[in-house]
C-alpha cells in the first residue's frame, strides 16, 4: 500500500497544462498532456486535426468530462482554422466517447459559433475565428466554474462534516487533469487541504486503467496531500473500519433524475456508503447535467476492449499481447469491460455544481438549476 503524508511547501500543481491551443509557424495545433504517460513522464501531444484529437480521446490520452468539453471546441475550431470539413471533424469529435455529455456540449459550442458567423455574413477566417474564441470562452468558464464548486463542495464538507479532519474517498481522476481548473471532486479536497481540513484522501487505484493510481496520486503527491492508495475492492473494509468521513466522485453524464454515470466501481461506492451511513457526494459542473437523459437506463455506458482487463502495461518488459500489453488471463478470455457505471439519485446525498448544491437529488431541482444557469453554462 502506498501511503503518503501530508507534505509542507506551496503546492506543485501539474507543470504542463492538460490542454492548450497553440499557434507555431505551420499552423494551429491542440496540444495535449498525454494522459497515457503520466505519472512515469509528462510529455506533450500534438494534435494537428480533428482525427488526431479524436484519436486521443479514444485512448485516453486526454479525458475527464470538463476537459473533454474544452478538447470538443478547441478541436471543431482545429478544423476551421486549418479548413477541413467542420461539419464532419463536429460529428467525429462528438461522437468519440458517447457516455461523456460534456465533449457534445463543447462540440456544439464552438459548432454554434463557427455557423453563426457564417449566417451573419463573416468568411470562413472570422468563422473560425469565431470557433476559437467560443472554445476559449468555455475553457475559462470551466476553470471559474472548479473554483466555485470547490467553494461550494468544502462548505457542504464543513456542514455534514464540522470540526474538520475529513477523510476522504475519491474514485477515478478529479483533478487538474480533467478540467480547465483545478478539477471536480478532487478539488473540493485540495481545498480542505489547503484549508488545513482534509485529514486523508483515499485513493482508490481505478480499474482497469489505474486512473486513480496514476493520475489522482500523481496529483495528491505534487499538491502535497496526504493520501493513501487502495485497491478498489479494499474500499469495503476501510467504510467497516469507520475510516471513510464522505466519498467524493465526478461524472461523465447526470440524467434529467439525478441518476450519475461515472467511472465503473462508483455505484458499488455508493452503495456502501449508504449501508454505513456516508454521504456520497457527486461534484459536476453543470455542463454534465443532460436534460435529454431522462433516467439512469437511458445512459449509453461505453464498453471497451476487452484487452485492457486481460492485459496489464509493464514500461521496459517485453509485450506480447494484442493490446500492447503483459497478458494476465489466459489466451481467449472474454472481459467484461463498461467505462462507467450509473448510481440512481436515492443513493447520492448531494451534486454539488458550480452553481450551488442539489439535495435532496430530485428531477425538479436539478431541472430548477439547469434553468438559472442555461444561458451561461449550457447556451
Amino acid at each position: 500500500m502506498a501511503d503518503q503524508y501530508a507534505q509542507s511547501g506551496e503546492d506543485k500543481s501539474t507543470g504542463i497544462p492538460a490542454i492548450r491551443w497553440d499557434e507555431p509557424p505551420e499552423g494551429p495545433v491542440v496540444v495535449l498532456l498525454d494522459q497515457t504517460r503520466l505519472p512515469a513522464e509528462e510529455v506533450e501531444l500534438v494534435c494537428t486535426d480533428a482525427p488526431a484529437l479524436v484519436e486521443a480521446i479514444r485512448s485516453l490520452a486526454v479525458r475527464g468530462a470538463p476537459l473533454l468539453g474544452i478538447a470538443g471546441a478547441y478541436g471543431v475550431a482545429l478544423a476551421a482554422a486549418r479548413g477541413f470539413d467542420v461539419e464532419e471533424a463536429a460529428v467525429a469529435l462528438a461522437g468519440a466517447r458517447p457516455t461523456a455529455v460534456n465533449l457534445s456540449v463543447g462540440v456544439r459550442r464552438a459548432r454554434s459559433a463557427y455557423d453563426a458567423a457564417l449566417a451573419r455574413g463573416a468568411g470562413a477566417e472570422q468563422a473560425a475565428e469565431a470557433a476559437l474564441a467560443a472554445a476559449r470562452q468555455l475553457h475559462r468558464e470551466d476553470a471559474e466554474a472548479s473554483a466555485r464548486m470547490a467553494e461550494h463542495g468544502l462548505a457542504l464538507l464543513d456542514e455534514l462534516l464540522p470540526g474538520g479532519g475529513h477523510r476522504i474517498l475519491t474514485h477515478c481522476n478529479t483533478g487538474s487533469l480533467v478540467s480547465g481548473g483545478e478539477g471536480t471532486a478532487f478539488a473540493v479536497a485540495l481545498a480542505g487541504h489547503r484549508a488545513g481540513r482534509l485529514r486523508r484522501l483515499w485513493v482508490d487505484e481505478t480499474r482497469p486503467l489505474l486512473q486513480g493510481a496514476r493520475l489522482t496520486a500523481y496529483e495528491a503527491a505534487r499538491s502535497g496531500m496526504a493520501y493513501t492508495l487502495l485497491t478498489d475492492n479494499a474500499a469495503g473494509s476501510l467504510f467497516a473500519a469507520g475510516e471513510v468521513d464522505a466519498v467524493l466522485i465526478g461524472a461523465d453524464r447526470i440524467a434529467a433524475d439525478g441518476s450519475v454515470a461515472n467511472k465503473v466501481g462508483s455505484y458499488p461506492l455508493a452503495v456502501l456508503a449508504r449501508y454505513h451511513h456516508v454521504p456520497f457526494i457527486v461534484v459536476a459542473p453543470v455542463t454534465t447535467v443532460d436534460p435529454e437523459t431522462p433516467n439512469g437506463a437511458s445512459i449509453e455506458v461505453e464498453q471497451r476492449a476487452g484487452y485492457e482487463v486481460t492485459e496489464v502495461a509493464a514500461p521496459n518488459v517485453p509485450v506480447t499481447g494484442a493490446g500492447g500489453g503483459v497478458p494476465v488471463a489466459p489466451l481467449g478470455t472474454q472481459a467484461y469491460n463498461p467505462a462507467f457505471d450509473v448510481t440512481p439519485p436515492e443513493l447520492v446525498t448531494a451534486i454539488v455544481t458550480e452553481e450551488g448544491v442539489v439535495s435532496p437529488v430530485t428531477a425538479e431541482a436539478l431541472a430548477e438549476m439547469c434553468g438559472r444557469s442555461r444561458g451561461v453554462a449550457i447556451g
